[in-house]
């Protein structure tokens, strides 16, 4: 019984990410946005900006939350607020405040909320697959945008964009109320029946579940931070200037950018649960120091790639990479401190997203302008990921709680 639940719980989990991962086709309302009320592509990106910020801390509160509550209130709550936001931004018409207030702070709280509920009841459920089964949820989190893109475009050209954020606002709001309904922890103690933890797995996890106050006493939750932290922002410098890169650098029509755009957007689900299986296999920091090795070479190449195929699967693997960063960080931070407080714990540790979201498309930004092209860029960034391989080479679990 306890098999099928625990997948019955993990499937529920997916659902979940999934709608919250909506929150990645933004820039699909970017454009009729821009159109309609002759705001600045600035502007309205801003929106998207401010709602990953919101999610990097709203995960840690919601962290802290479950360890007193469970995980299914918090859930509800982020459905109502997830969808309530998102709705309430169907009344942004000449009202810029409102859509960031709305679907940024509003909507960003209950993605915070969200985001953290799988990840924290399926590493418990989970504790022989802990990788594979994170990098699942969080990988149906990256697939978010592939399933709404195409039915946000439809509603936008039927019913305008306004009313499509009505739409999409109840819509996610029935599917995350309902998937967060099955959210519950498991007993405690609880292990699959006849499984033990291997002696690699032993050798990497911590002797003791460590509370929020005692991991931030240890060099390695500031390390397992900073890890994640200049992963994403080497992903999300691409993702933030992806159609003005390939145009630039392969030379190719805004049409067909828009196109390597979305294959390479797919990169992002596929490395989440990837990176994280890989990570069952070879240890969670040896999968980021694979990860960083293969991101320096591709950064200081991409430049010189004219072909288009080839460097849409160039920006794919990168992309790869930056999930990856997400499938095998939850379970990263659950070795090395434990599960029972991974909620409040790995929560925190999300603030290096909403961090990155923020520096690493003003760092990519600044050195367009500066260098003229995204050669310069990029290669900063080739250099910067280089020296950030010491960081999982050198990190090992806390010896004690």
């Amino acid at each position: 019984m306890s098999e099928s639940k625990r997948w019955g719980i993990a499937l529920a989990g997916v659902l979940m990410q999934i709608a919250l991962g909506a929150v990645y086709a933004w820039s699909v309302f970017r454009t009729p946005l821009v159109k309609a009320f002759h705001w600045s592509i600035s502007q309205v990106t801003l929106t998207f900006t401010i709602c990953v910020f919101v999610l990097g801390f709203a995960a840690f509160i919601g962290g802290l939350w479950l360890n007193k509550s469970g995980p299914r209130p918090v859930a509800l709550t982020a459905g109502v607020l997830y969808g309530l936001g998102v709705f309430l931004a169907c009344f942004s018409a000449n009202k810029l405040w409102w859509l960031y207030f709305s679907y940024g702070i509003i909507g960003g709280t209950g993605l915070g909320f969200g985001y953290i509920v799988p990840i924290s009841v399926l590493v418990k459920w989970f504790p022989d697959k802990r990788g594979l089964i994170t990098g699942i949820a969080v990988g149906g989190f990256g697939a978010g945008a592939l399933v709404t893109a195409p039915i946000a475009q439809r509603l936008i050209v039927s019913v305008g964009v306004l009313h499509t954020f009505a739409y999409l606002g109840i819509a996610y709001l029935i599917v995350v109320v309902g998937a967060g309904w099955f959210m519950q922890n498991p007993p405690a103690g609880y292990a699959p029946a006849g499984w033990t933890p291997s002696a690699t797995q032993k050798s990497q996890r911590a002797a003791a579940d460590y509370t929020l106050g005692s991991a931030l006493g240890t060099w390695q939750w500031w390390a397992l931070w900073l890890i994640l932290f200049l992963n994403t922002t080497a992903g999300i410098s691409v993702i933030s200037q992806e159609a003005p890169m390939f145009q630039e650098i392969a030379k190719v029509t805004a049409v067909v950018a828009a196109g390597m755009v979305g294959i390479a957007s797919i990169g992002n689900a596929v490395g989440r649960v990837f990176w994280a299986w890989v990570s069952d296999g070879i240890t969670r920091r040896w999968t980021f120091v694979l990860m960083y090795v293969c991101q320096v070479g591709l950064f200081w190449v991409m430049p010189n790639i004219g072909q288009a195929s080839l460097l849409t699967v160039l920006t794919f693997i990168i992309l790869m990479c930056y999930g990856g960063g997400f499938g095998t960080m939850p379970a990263f931070a659950a070795d090395y401190f434990g599960a029972k407080n991974i909620g409040p714990i790995y929560g925190l540790m999300l603030t290096a997203w909403g961090f990155a979201s923020a520096f690493g498309p003003l760092l990519i930004a600044h050195l367009r302008q500066v260098g003229t092209s995204f050669t310069y860029g990029l290669h900063v960034i080739a250099v910067i990921v280089l020296v950030s391989i010491v960081v999982p080479v050198v990190v090992r679990p806390p010896k004690a709680a």
